[in-house]
């Protein structure tokens, strides 16, 4: 195992933050998997899978088993980690700029796409190596005026070149649910059966600039713009993989979600070893777009109905709003038949506040598709 430290841009004299990252497997392997923890800095079940996964990847490693190079970022915001407010923490949005720390990541394809053609050729892997080689180089030129900047092109510095991209994060209150493109379904539909997904959404992009989307819209982008005349494969597959809720922090159930990785892992070749069989995919994958966000028509207390995990039919009650002043009572309700996989942890709803997130068949929203 090596440890490096990456040292962010300091916000004032006397300060210093450093992303750490951890690297397992031979620096010279054919694949690269990053994986990183809590960049929702509130969001702490992907810390510890992160922390579980680097004690038996060092464990691996030592047995000669690791057959990709394998980085770990276990605190994945060390900004965010630091926001306290009033004994809250608060790891979501960055204070300084209110901006969503998973958002408004760097696109650099328009510079990676400069002068790009005259060095594809008819060969696939070496135009992916090109691509990866001026990603690199585009994502070194940009410059980083802010903390929160720093991190974000620290971050891509260090995953671009992965095959594999494991965003580890979680709702409020939840089940184990994912996001991916359907271009990388085919490599984490297996992830998705290992780990016991009630929900997988799958979208090209979101509209956010997340993380896990600032590497494979580029390889989209590439691919529609030259795909036509060279053999552009995909070089990286990306995924979010949503670890219940933010009070679900055991050590039982971060073993639980690290063997599902590292099965994952062994299902792909990335660890020596037989994979085990493939359990049944607990429901089937869905367009992001069909998902909905209900939310409270009024202010007022919250009172479930329904619990995350339940399979709900169109109209189905799922929540109430109760105003204690006047007595009223606004029933919250399925749009559509799909999964209740999400809600959240407030009980007092403000006016259009997000309640409950349902996985859906139909496909009715485009653009901007992400909660805030």
């Amino acid at each position: 195992m090596q440890h490096h430290a990456h040292p962010l841009l300091s916000p004032v004299p006397g300060t210093q933050r450093s992303l750490e990252s951890f690297h397992f497997g031979p620096a010279e392997a054919e694949k690269r998997v990053y994986i990183q923890g809590s960049l929702h800095a509130d969001e702490l079940p992907g810390m510890l899978v992160a922390w579980t996964l680097k004690q038996r990847l060092k464990a691996l490693e030592e047995a000669g088993q690791l057959k990709a190079h394998v980085i770990v970022v276990p605190v994945a915001n060390p900004i965010g980690l630091d926001q306290q407010l009033m004994d809250i923490p608060l790891g979501r949005y960055d204070f300084e700029s209110v901006s969503n720390f998973n958002r408004g990541y760097r696109d650099v394809t328009e510079r990676i796409a400069e002068g790009l053609e005259s060095a594809l050729t008819q060969d696939a892997e070496h135009n992916r190596a090109e691509i990866r080689r001026r990603f690199i180089a585009a994502l070194d030129e940009q410059p980083a005026t802010t903390t929160y900047a720093s991190l974000h092109l620290t971050q891509q510095r260090l995953a671009c070149d992965a095959d594999f991209i494991l965003d580890l994060h979680c709702d409020f209150n939840a089940v184990e649910h994912l996001y991916t493109t359907p271009a990388a379904w085919p490599d984490f539909e297996p992830l998705a059966r290992y780990f016991g997904a009630k929900a997988s959404m799958l979208a090209t992009d979101s509209g956010g600039g997340s993380f896990d989307e600032c590497f494979t819209l580029v390889w989209e982008q590439l691919r529609e713009r030259f795909g036509d005349r060279y053999p552009i494969p995909y070089g990286s597959q990306s995924i979010t993989l949503e670890l219940r809720g933010q009070q679900d922090v055991a050590r039982d159930i971060a073993e639980r979600d690290a063997e599902a990785i590292l099965d994952w892992m062994r299902y792909h070749a990335l660890i020596d070893g037989e994979a085990p069989p493939l359990p049944a995919l607990p429901y089937p994958a869905t367009e992001l777009a069909a998902m909905d966000f209900l939310r409270a028509p009024a202010g007022g207390v919250v009172v479930f109905h329904r619990t995350p995990g339940e399979e709900v039919k169109s109209g189905d009650l799922i929540a109430e709003i109760i105003d204690p002043i006047s007595d009223a009572v606004h029933p919250v309700r399925a749009e559509q038949d799909g999964m209740f996989y999400a809600r959240t942890q407030r009980r007092m709803a403000t006016a259009g506040m997000i309640v409950a997130d349902v996985a859906g068949h139909h496909a009715h929203r485009s653009g901007y598709l992400l909660a805030p």
